[in-house]
Formats: C-alpha cells, sequence, structure tokens
C-alpha cells in the first residue's frame, strides 16, 4: 500500500510546439504567476491575501492530514490553492469540495477508471467539444459543447463527460482560471430526441454534482444557442438538480446571434457564431489534450485516493438507492420530451 499522502510529480512537461495560446500551470516549486490585476481580482472576489496565501495553504494542509490522514491526495501548494480560490479561502469548506473531488472518482468508476486522453480520442476528433484559443475580456477561457455531434449509437454517453471532465483538469491548471473562472458555450444544433433522453436524470444528476461540488472551477455563465423547442425538457432534467445561482447563469439564446454577442464579443468568437476569429478548430484543443497523456496517467491511473477512507453518507452521490423514484421521474420528464418535440 502506497504512503499516506505520497508525494505526486505533476511538474508539466515542455511546451508542446502549438500550444503556446494557453498558459503553463504553475511550477512544481509554487511561485505566484498572477498579474497585478488579477491579484487585486482574487483579493477583491475570492478573500485572497498575496501576504496570507502561503499560511492558508498551510492550514489547509494540516487538516487533511489531521482529519483525513489516510487520504492519498496531492499536497503541494498549486493543488490546494484551486480548493481555496473556488471556495473562497473557507478552510472547511475547501476541505469539503477536495473530499467530494475524490469521491466523484470512487462514486463514477465508469468515468473515472483509466481516465486519459486516447481513451477519449472518439469524442475529441468528433468535434463534441472544444476550448476557444482567445479567452473573453474578463480573461476567462470558453469551453466550446456541440451535443448535436454525438449520435448515441456511436458510443456510450458517459465517454462525453470523461472528455469533458479531462478538459476542465487542464483548463484549471492555469492561475489565471482559478480567478477568472470560465464560460460555458453549448450549441444546440442538431440535438434532437435520441440525444435528449438519453442521459437521463440518474445521470444528470451525477454531472452536476461534480460540477458544482465536487470541482474546483468556477463557472460564471452559461450560453444555450440554437436550442430547439424540445430544451425545455432537457432543461426540465437539469434544473431541479442545480443551485439558484448556477441556474440564474444559464442564459437561453435561441438563434439571436446578437443576444450572444452582448455576453460573448464577436473577437473571441469563430465565425460559425458569427465572430472575426477564424474557423472552429477542434484539433488545437485535442492536440493539446493528447499531448498530456502521461500527465494525465499520473494523476488517474493510480490506485483508489479514497481506500481506507471512511466518508459521511452525506458525501455520497444520491440516487444508487433511489433508483426506482429517479425511473419514475423519468418516465414523466420523457413524456415532456415528446410534447416538446
Amino acid at each position: 500500500m502506497a504512503y499516506q499522502h505520497e508525494s505526486i510529480d505533476l511538474s508539466s512537461p515542455p511546451a508542446t510546439l502549438g500550444h503556446s495560446w494557453f498558459p503553463q500551470p504553475p511550477p512544481p516549486i509554487y511561485s505566484c504567476s498572477l498579474t497585478p490585476d488579477l491579484v487585486a481580482k482574487a483579493r477583491e472576489e475570492l478573500q485572497e491575501k498575496p501576504e496570507w496565501r502561503l499560511r492558508d495553504v498551510q492550514a489547509l494542509r494540516d487538516m487533511i492530514l489531521k482529519e483525513q490522514p489516510n487520504l492519498r491526495t496531492r499536497l503541494d501548494d498549486a493543488f490546494l490553492l484551486r480548493f481555496l480560490r473556488a471556495r473562497k479561502f473557507d478552510y472547511d469548506r475547501a476541505l469539503q469540495l477536495l473530499l467530494n473531488y475524490h469521491a466523484g472518482r470512487k462514486a463514477w468508476p465508469e468515468v473515472f477508471q483509466d481516465l486519459k486522453p486516447s481513451t477519449v480520442k472518439h469524442v475529441l476528433d468528433l468535434g463534441f467539444l472544444t476550448v476557444l484559443p482567445r479567452p473573453d475580456p474578463n480573461g476567462r477561457y470558453i469551453l466550446c459543447l456541440r451535443p448535436g455531434k454525438w449520435k448515441p449509437n456511436d458510443y456510450p454517453f458517459v465517454d462525453n463527460v470523461r472528455a469533458i471532465y479531462l478538459t476542465l483538469e487542464k483548463l484549471i491548471q492555469p492561475e489565471e482560471t482559478q480567478v477568472n473562472g470560465i464560460v460555458i458555450l453549448a450549441d444546440y444544433t442538431g440535438v434532437g430526441m435520441s440525444q435528449a433522453s438519453n442521459p437521463g436524470p440518474f445521470l444528470a444528476k451525477k454531472v452536476v454534482s461534480i460540477l458544482q461540488d465536487g470541482f474546483p472551477i468556477r463557472i460564471k455563465a452559461v450560453n444555450i444557442i440554437n436550442e430547439p423547442r424540445i430544451f425545455k425538457g432537457i432543461f426540465a432534467i437539469i434544473k431541479p438538480f442545480l443551485k439558484e445561482k448556477m441556474a440564474e447563469r444559464y442564459i437561453l439564446h435561441g438563434s439571436d446571434i446578437r443576444s450572444l454577442h452582448r455576453n460573448i464579443p464577436p473577437l473571441v468568437l469563430p465565425v460559425e457564431y458569427g465572430g472575426t476569429a477564424a474557423q472552429l478548430d477542434v484539433r488545437a484543443w485535442s492536440r493539446l489534450l493528447l499531448d498530456c497523456e502521461e500527465e494525465f496517467i499520473v494523476e488517474f491511473c493510480q490506485p483508489d485516493p479514497l481506500e481506507g477512507v471512511v466518508l459521511p453518507d452525506s458525501m455520497l452521490y444520491e440516487g444508487e438507492q433511489n433508483s426506482g423514484q429517479e425511473d419514475d421521474t423519468f418516465r414523466g420528464l420523457r413524456s415532456q420530451l415528446y410534447y416538446c418535440y
């Protein structure tokens, strides 16, 4: 059995040619890479005080060692800062988020077992997701999802979740993202009944649970474009699991490009969305992830970090004991989908 709190070296390989548009993660020995403006933003929005930053990291590290001595997790400054920033330097909430982060892996082995970019290459090649090369004026990178590219007969929906999770893991590495957060642009062109009804409420709930409560990233806006009438049924599946603040960040644009441009300026959008940037290129992000294969093997293809850790029942993902109720809910929602369609 591995030594408790063993050190995991996730130092990044040298920048690969063609990836210079995406910032590098902090070095193994932490040194703040934030600009003065971002330092000020972190102070105002996240309660991060530069003079106390490493003291706060040490306080969280001490809590982990004291309260969860069997938890095998990274304890380096850069890693723990992600959780502190995501919870505005509240030690208790940051620790809870860290535990949720690891609990998600245990609760959903279909997603996290052998999780590395090469296993989702088919998803990346399809163009289901990408990250736009230029951040918006607020410094937020834009995760572009195109669920209409996926057909249920192609591969299981869980493969899409795996690709999203790997993308989020890469996005959260730079300190800029930890402070600024990200924006999601979801293009529902081509989404029909087969895609809408496939995930179901149980799967939707697990995805939402991980994104809201189990991952150290700030999702600042979710822009939905080209949504069909059926989207009302899709959102009916998701909305019960969203916190009020997150639900308010969903913006439905329909086919109104001008509405989208009021939230994401044309300067950073590809021509497909009325922007002035180059055409949408899904290959750049795909190459970036695939070039990080070894990094993800170190991170995810390891023994269960929760082996020997006893978690309270409140941390277990609900639904596994209530599958019958979820099925009943899904039957009702399925009828809504057909009605909308």
